[in-house]
């Protein structure tokens, strides 16, 4: 059936054309994540944590400049202003980044391992080359002092 491929072809580029715009954003960081559903009719639903308020309507005035993005429904949640959990993203970045395994990782230019703190409880988010990695990575977030809770969501992607 050609209308549905041709649907889908329209879906996968505005897909791809969201990744893309996100990923660019000027303060777009390792302490912000981002994620995205392309539905029918040109609906792009926006979700994830943003350390910014800035960075949320940045996404969605991004997205809305696609070709054939009709409508955003933007969910993307602005984690509350805390010094506490600013101390424990600084601590668990350099936990992390800071491990011999790890550290190749933090010279890209939005390092693949996404730190998202709110209220105390630690969210990894992103994606990792192995599952050795995956785990380093949870190991050196439960090492950091102050947290309440460490979930590992890293997904492994063969490079």
């Amino acid at each position: 059936d050609k209308a549905t491929t041709s649907k889908d072809r329209d879906q996968e580029r505005i897909a791809r054309q969201v990744r893309h715009e996100l990923v660019m954003l000027p303060y777009y960081g390792v302490f912000d994540h981002f994620a995205y559903r392309v539905g029918d009719q040109g609906t792009v639903q926006l979700i994830g944590e943003v350390t910014r308020p800035t960075l949320k309507s940045s996404a969605e005035n991004v997205v809305k400049q696609i070709e054939g993005v009709e409508r955003v429904d933007n969910q993307i949640e602005v984690l509350p202003l805390s010094p506490n959990d600013d101390r424990l993203r600084l601590a668990t970045y350099r936990a992390i980044y800071g491990h011999a395994s790890l550290n190749r990782y933090a010279l890209r230019a939005v390092p693949p391992i996404h730190i998202i703190v709110k209220n105390g409880h630690v969210t990894l988010k992103g994606a990792v080359g192995n599952e050795g990695d995956k785990n380093i990575a949870y190991l050196q977030a439960t090492s950091v002092p102050g947290a309440f809770s460490v979930t590992n969501e890293l997904r492994v992607d063969q490079d």
